[in-house]
């Protein structure tokens, strides 16, 4: 393509914001389209805001167009999880082996606040321009009332239930599939009480309950957001506010006086689905492409839904370096840079949810914790956690996993000696007692 091309942007939240930021920072003629009205001026939808956990490969985002500090201003920082259990004492697990890192608790509604302010200084945007037909060949765009527009690059930043994805499945041989977990999320409220945190805001605060659980993240106004993670069929089993009421206060009993509206917002706020998004190739003719949750959306329990696709941005602005521009080169590499990262973010997510919902309370998980940080401690540099790996550096996280991977299996070696070690030096001093 010729000259610096006009670029269309399906999208105008978390990503879509950014990615403007980034590509006329190059040089470009950027326009964002978003299917709902300007949402700084509407607020947020009821019950759809699921904080975000802010960590290193997001913040290394935003520092790239000078946003991390404003960000950051509004951002709680969070050093460790804090378990609730059904009864007992609670009990903090440090993020960090030196309890120094934190993840940053940020709402979602402020910081696509900040973006789209960021963005609108730099590209335009149309509110309630809804996709309804694409062309990949010709990047002509069709939205919702009939009215057109066309791009030398259109690229879909519009998330998991993406119209730029389904035009590509359409019309250029793109293959998806979304797998949907069995358990859904519902938001609630703990409000502040006499003007402070009902909680601790220093941590993530987790109820684990096995197939199920609740965490709460703290807000800049001294509230919590909490989120449901339950199966399907466990929501609609609430049907009466007693039933509501007496769940509650069986399973949550140190939550229930933190949450006056319990039963109004179990009620009204609407039930999210949630699922991990596999689709290939994520670009056609170097013209038409994908980015962040319309290319790979996954759940949320690693707390790098956010980061991966800020990151995304990070990497297309790399590859459009090496590529000089030319869009029908950085397409198809973009694609080939992070495929393999994000099929590793989403199966660790995965895998995280399996931790948060059943093994944070076991004593086996918090031993195993404890001696991981030691030996973090004992090899500086050399063994690091994968959370620690994931959530404070910007190593890919392919490599992440096949890391951690060789550490576990050095390690199991390394006690698998060391107990064939203690069993020839009791045997030896069985054979000089005799």
């Amino acid at each position: 393509m010729a000259g610096s091309p006009e670029v269309a942007i399906v999208g105008a939240g978390l990503a879509g914001c950014l990615l403007a930021c980034y590509l006329a920072a190059r040089g470009h003629q950027v326009t964002l389209y978003e299917r709902r009205p300007d949402p700084r001026a509407e607020g947020a939808e009821r019950g759809r805001s699921i904080n975000l956990a802010l960590s290193e490969r997001g913040l290394n985002a935003l520092r790239g167009i000078g946003l991390d500090d404003q960000v950051m201003a509004e951002a709680l920082p969070m050093r460790g999880r804090m378990i609730h259990p059904v009864h007992g004492r609670l009990d903090l697990q440090l993020y960090s082996s030196d309890g120094l890192r934190s993840i940053n608790s940020i709402s979602r509604a402020r910081l696509n606040a900040a973006l789209l302010d960021a963005a609108a200084e730099r590209a335009g945007i149309r509110f309630a321009h809804r996709l309804t037909g694409l062309d990949p060949a010709t990047g002509t765009m069709v939205f919702e009332g009939g009215h057109t527009a066309k791009a030398d690059v259109v690229l879909g930043a519009d998330g998991a239930g993406s119209a730029v994805r389904a035009a590509l499945a359409e019309g250029a041989g793109l293959r998806e599939r979304t797998d949907f977990l069995q358990h859904g999320y519902k938001e609630l409220t703990i409000p502040a009480r006499d003007g402070a945190f009902a909680l601790d805001p220093g941590a993530l605060h987790i109820w684990p309950r096995g197939t199920s659980m609740m965490i709460a993240l703290p807000n800049p106004d001294r509230s919590f957001t909490c989120t449901l993670f339950w199966p399907e069929e466990a929501f609609a089993a609430l049907d009466t506010p007693q039933a509501v009421e007496r769940h509650f206060a069986a399973v949550y009993p140190d939550a229930v006086p933190l949450i006056p509206d319990l039963v109004d917002d179990y009620e009204n706020n609407p039930v999210g689905k949630l699922g991990t998004v596999h689709a290939r190739p994520w670009q056609a003719g170097g013209r038409v492409g994908l980015i962040g949750d319309a290319a790979h959306a996954i759940v949320p329990f690693y707390g790098q839904g956010a980061n991966c696709a800020f990151e995304d941005v990070v990497v297309l602005n790399q590859v459009l370096d090496e590529s000089g521009d030319d869009w029908t080169a950085a397409l198809p590499l973009f694609e080939r840079r992070r495929f393999e990262d994000t099929s590793a973010i989403a199966a660790m997510a995965l895998e995280n949810f399996v931790e948060m919902r059943d093994k944070v309370a076991s004593p086996v998980y918090r031993l195993a914790r404890h001696a991981e940080h030691a030996l973090q401690g004992a090899l500086p540099g050399l063994y690091l956690s994968r959370y620690e790996l994931i959530s404070f550096s910007n190593v890919p996280y392919a490599r992440v996993r096949r890391r951690v991977r060789r550490q576990h299996q050095a390690l199991a070696a390394a006690v698998a000696a060391a107990g064939i070690a203690a069993l020839g030096v009791a045997a030896a001093r069985r054979i000089r007692g005799r």
